[in-house]
């Protein structure tokens, strides 16, 4: 039994994307760990940012989840990869379940102003920080 991380999801959620990732590859034998398990491991790595063998150990083997993300990061012809596809129908489905449309209206995006380099020709004003660049 593993402990949980605040980026894992649900076993109710995992039901809703399952037959999505259990599709991606061809099943030559059993599975030796849960694939529940390993998308919690590949969620962990997307938000805690560290390295494949910084996976905690009570994650699946870190070589099996790269086998995994490799597979789900894979790009269709579309240029879409099913890793982007099961997480949108994650978002999607809890935006329902809060009475929200499922489509997101708005995106936010942060920046960050910083110091330009002195070999810039052209030099902006960012008005919103009273910062010259």
């Amino acid at each position: 039994m593993r402990q949980s991380y605040p980026s894992d999801i649900t076993r109710a959620q995992f039901d809703l994307i399952k037959e999505f990732l259990i599709g991606a590859k061809k099943k030559t034998h059993p599975r030796k760990y849960d694939l529940y398990d390993i998308f919690c491991a590949v969620l962990y790595l997307n938000k805690e940012g560290c390295t494949w063998r910084g996976l905690p150990h009570d994650f699946p083997n870190w070589t099996n989840v790269r086998y995994h993300y490799d597979i789900w990061t894979k790009p269709n012809e579309d240029g879409i990869t099913l890793l982007d596809e099961v997480l949108k129908k994650l978002v999607e489905a809890e935006r329902l379940s809060v009475e929200r449309e499922a489509q997101t209206s708005m995106l936010i995006v942060d920046s960050k102003t910083i110091q330009n380099a002195d070999t810039a020709e052209v030099k902006g004003y960012d008005a919103g920080k009273k910062n010259p660049e």
